[in-house]
């Protein structure tokens, strides 16, 4: 069986014929927990996937990537609409985004994972609920890796996908998509070649206004994304794999609309009664490029064990669009572009010594770049068109540079105690080396930090489809070295890092077989230390400070007779800080997790597919009374396949609800009074919205 570097769960979903299914599912050999892979049924926590006709049924009904991950992965909050993924945590915590095995994070703390491939290239999404040190740092709240499309032998294959979305508001509301795709080979070799573009148009909230732009973080109108992946498979020998992938993607605006301020060249500046208008133009406009190479090597027999080696290469450039800094005599617009690179590889050794006994270890080793400039625009010009055109006055770093060197060593250990009953107990062992450059007259320097995460679980198969396990685990993230060094008064020698580690305890059930499959989760998750925004310049500190979260995640699918299915999940989280009085206090609603629920019921054949979707985010509110106010969406996706391909019909926001979006609440929060009005960062959620999809494999 071949066997390759992902992470992953084989779930049931679908029409009746897949619920039989559901009685073999435990046997399906996944990879996960220790990077290698093992059965469903000897894996001691919650797990999931999204395999790719479900993505696609999301995204066909107008979903993007993140929005559909977020109504379909219990524990994952809703997503924000917009380019940022800020806040979409995982059980309250921070979740590791990763591409076949390569993370999407950094320690400069972008929040754009999701912002790195289109669905067309993905074959499934497979995530490990609760705090994980798997792939080292920034998975506090559990991983979500993205498995991309392959080719098989044969062919060739082609796939074409085209759609539109709009919601009738006038001739700008209109997204348009296509993509094409080619895969083939032999026995030997097997390679594939997708390309997806999209261009976007404006946005329209529920009462047909125009949706005002995210100047904070950055927004999807106006915006073109492409997403160019390759992949080519090398059978060696009976028992060895060589896997080659690369991917070019870039997302960027390319329109003509930007935000008018009438009263930037008055007697007395301000950012009051802005609008939106056409003649923008700008030096810097906001965009996502990324390059990424990876290479995986797979020895089914080497010195008597399964050996995997991966090598990578990732490089990012993320550009912000021009936001108004106040300074003396009204405001300033700026914006930066942050560049990361990141290089590394992992080698890993899985012996067997019995059938009951087995060790998984080895060793990874990364290598993190990072700097950023701010462009400064000219305020003379800026003044004098509303802030609408941004011409470059100079040209500075934005923040510290710095490079992060990463080793580890990692073991895990399992013991199949009895047919029913089987422990796993693991430790890894990371040590960074920290180097930080001169800015802005503050001397740079250098200092490292290390972390010992370890992990412990039981798992016991009741041997009639019931399951329940009890694990131990803990996580850790770095603060970001870019907010935290580079103030007055901050020396990075005296001021080494420390790594922030999540502690978790976890009860979970799973049962698969007949017509049910259902799984939940109770989790208790606290660390004791935290970040601390500083609102004037949204740099941040380390606070020893306890922080806790727990809740209860699920999911539960029926299938019934006639191809009928029906289902939701469930998150319930609450999220806490202790107070000097040694009390818990809710935790600050700009980072706090909501709690979320879906329902569904859905019907599919072999020609027909419908399904119903309901929607909805609670309210949350702290203890020093800000608010997110909760919504609720309905959604719904119609499709039929015939000769000439399959066609389907998406409606988003089928009852036209008006609301604001989480993001849209919390920036409010974040950016205002200090940085302008409240209603220039309160970001509305997108009204009711037509997707028609045509997609045809030939």
């Amino acid at each position: 069986m071949k066997k390759r570097i992902t992470l992953g769960l084989a779930m049931v979903t679908g029409s009746a014929t897949m619920a039989l299914q559901a009685q073999d599912v435990q046997d399906t050999m996944v990879v996960v927990g220790s990077r290698t892979p093992t059965q469903i049924s000897q894996i001691p926590g919650a797990v999931w996937v999204i395999e790719k006709e479900e993505l696609q049924q999301q995204v066909e009904s107008g979903a993007d990537l993140k929005g559909a991950l977020g109504k379909l992965v219990p524990g994952l909050d809703m997503a924000p609409q917009g380019r940022t993924n800020y806040g979409q945590n995982l059980r309250g915590r921070t979740v590791q985004v990763l591409i076949d095995g390569v993370s999407m994070n950094s320690s400069r703390g972008l929040s754009r994972q999701f912002d790195a491939i289109d669905p067309f290239n993905i074959e499934r999404v497979e995530v490990i609920s609760g705090a994980s040190s798997l792939y080292g740092g920034g998975a506090t709240g559990g991983i979500i890796n993205i498995i991309t499309r392959k080719g098989r032998a044969g062919g060739p294959d082609w796939r074409t996908e085209a759609g539109i979305t709009t919601g009738f508001n006038d001739s700008d509301d209109l997204d348009k998509r296509i993509a094409q795709s080619v895969s083939g080979g032999n026995e030997r070799v097997q390679a594939y070649l997708g390309t997806a573009f999209q261009d976007n148009g404006r946005h329209f909230d529920a009462g047909g206004d125009e949706i005002f732009p995210d100047i904070a973080q950055t927004d999807l109108q106006d915006n073109r994304s492409i997403d160019v992946l390759g992949n080519l498979t090398v059978n060696l020998a009976d028992d060895q794999t060589l896997e080659l992938g690369a991917q070019l993607y870039r997302s960027g605006y390319e329109g003509d609309r930007g935000v008018y301020f009438p009263n930037l060249d008055a007697d007395t500046p301000d950012l009051e009664d802005a609008e939106i208008r056409d003649g923008y133009r700008s030096d810097r406009d906001p965009a996502t490029d990324r390059r990424m190479v990876n290479l995986q090597y797979h020895h089914g027999d080497l010195l008597g064990q399964n050996f995997y080696l991966q090598a990578f290469h990732r490089e990012e450039e993320a550009s912000f669009q021009a936001f108004p800094y106040p300074v003396a005599g009204g405001s300033e617009f700026r914006a930066s572009k942050q560049n990361t690179d990141l290089s590394g590889i992992k080698a890993l050794f899985d012996a067997r010594w019995t059938d009951r006994i087995g060790l998984t270890y080895g060793l990874d080793f990364d290598r993190e770049r990072f700097d950023a400039s701010q462009m400064t625009f000219a305020k003379t010009v800026s003044d004098a068109t509303g802030g609408l055109a941004q011409e470059q006055a100079d040209i500075a770093p934005r923040y510290p540079g710095y490079r992060v060197d990463s080793l580890a060593a990692f073991a895990q250990a399992d013991w199949q105690a009895t047919d029913a009953f089987k422990l796993s107990a693991g430790a890894r062992r990371q040590h960074s080396d920290v180097e930080v450059d001169d800015f802005d007259g503050i001397p740079g320097g250098e200092n490292d930090y290390d972390a010992t995460l370890l992990n412990a679980s039981a798992l016991y198969d009741h041997g009639n489809g019931h399951q329940n396990w009890l694990r131990y685990s803990q996580g850790f993230e770095l603060p970001d070295p870019a907010k935290y060094y580079g103030r007055p008064g901050i020396s990075v020698d005296e001021n080494p890092l420390s790594a922030i580690e999540t502690d978790q305890v976890e009860l979970g059930w799973r049962y698969q077989g007949g017509d049910w499959v259902a799984q939940a989760a109770a989790y208790y998750a606290w660390s004791d230390k935290t970040l601390a925004i500083n609102s004037g310049d949204l740099s941040v500190d380390v606070i020893d400070e306890k922080k806790r979260d727990y809740g209860l995640e699920g999911a539960l699918t029926r299938y019934f007779a006639g191809d009928i299915e029906a289902g939701g999940t469930l998150h319930l989280v609450r999220s806490e800080q202790e107070n000097d009085d040694g009390n818990w206090d809710k935790r600050d609603a700009r980072s706090a997790s909501l709690s979320s629920a879906t329902a569904f019921v859905g019907w599919r054949d072999h020609v027909h597919s419908a399904r119903l979707q309901a929607n909805h985010v609670m309210d949350l509110e702290d203890d020093a009374d800000r608010e997110i106010d909760g919504f609720t969406t309905l959604d719904l996706s119609l499709g039929r396949q015939t000769d000439v391909g399959r066609f389907s019909l998406g409606v988003q926001n089928l009852l036209d609800e008006q609301y604001s979006t989480v993001w849209g609440q919390r920036a409010a929060m974040f950016y205002s009074p200090f940085y302008g009005p409240e209603y220039l960062y309160d970001y509305q959620g997108r009204g009711r919205t037509y997707t028609l999809t045509w997609s045809m494999d030939y």
